[in-house]
């Protein structure tokens, strides 16, 4: 029996990261090859300029391999106002490649995670005063809105907000801070499994209380061992990463017969992209996107 979620998976299983990172990732080519060998439908756009962005050559592309376009991640420094028209400016370009390739895509917004020091010192384990300020949280949040009010305005897209170890929105309080902020008719939530969790948060708990807001799923799993074992060490955002701790869905401590459960009783008819954050050159990207693909099937997906 068919079922009304579709899986996808995205470049950042391959090390294609809009993180500053050293190293090399394959090319368009093998990533979207090896995506769609692994038994999935579609994709999300990864760092512009990785896959083509003349919307012709790119719907050839993915059309030869039978994969949907979905989203495209968007970084921007809301906390700082002098960002916001820059990431308007880019959140457009993007949106209206998306649109012109895509059927009902989304603008995946996120802070410019990575970018700020504590942040990616401490993700994982941040305390409130490594938080934003009052008025951080002001900008920010009409930055948010105004980026998706344009955005929608102009091409029809519409954005959902990705919270992500490493920025300014990472932690459970974090997160309801920022949908209580925002407009939930412009910004829906981008709800991520793994980053919820090493954020120190809930997956299932989350789907819950956010359901109403939870426009676009990325699935990914925390390894509860590295996790608490990056913390104990002090590592820092990247250094998690490297050691794993984003690993293959059903190795690490995400509940995601649960998530998916609760997805279903909200009658969530969009995608779910699995997602395993490597660096560069690292892991075994297209057997762990198989073994996922095969989880998902375990779970009637």
């Amino acid at each position: 029996m068919s079922h009304p979620i579709r899986i996808a998976n995205a470049p950042c299983s391959w090390g294609v990261l809009e993180l500053a990172v050293a190293g090399k990732s394959p090319e368009y080519p093998q990533v979207l090859d090896e995506m769609a060998s692994a038994g999935y439908e579609g994709t999300e756009l990864g760092d512009w300029g990785f896959m083509p962005t003349d919307p012709e050559r790119l719907r050839e592309e993915l059309a030869q391999r039978k994969l949907e376009m979905l989203a495209a991640f968007v970084p921007v420094a809301l906390r700082d106002a002098s960002t916001h028209e820059d990431g308007r400016m880019r959140a457009l370009a993007t949106a209206r490649l998306l649109a012109a390739v895509a059927k009902s895509p989304f603008i995946v917004l996120a802070d410019d995670n990575g970018a700020d020091e504590t942040r990616t010192k401490h993700a994982g384990r941040i305390t409130p005063e490594q938080g934003l300020g009052d008025d951080a949280w002001r900008t920010f949040a009409r930055g948010a809105d105004d980026i998706a009010r344009a955005v929608l305005d102009e091409t029809g897209v519409r954005t959902v907000f990705h919270p992500h170890c490493a920025g300014f929105v990472e932690t459970p309080g974090e997160i309801e801070r920022f949908l209580g902020a925002t407009d939930p008719k412009l910004v829906g939530l981008c709800l991520d499994t793994g980053h919820t969790t090493f954020g120190g948060g809930d997956a299932l708990a989350l789907t819950k209380k956010a359901n109403g807001r939870i426009w676009h799923v990325h699935f990914k799993d925390c390894h509860a061992g590295i996790a608490k074992a990056a913390r104990e060490a002090g590592a820092d955002y990247f250094e998690a990463v490297r050691l794993g701790v984003f690993c293959e869905l059903g190795q690490g401590e995400v509940d995601f017969r649960g998530v998916l459960d609760e997805l279903r009783a909200m009658e969530y008819r969009g995608w779910i992209v699995v997602e395993q954050d490597v660096l560069p050159g690292m892991g075994t990207p297209l057997d762990s996107a198989k073994r996922s693909r095969e989880f998902l099937r375990d779970l009637g997906l």
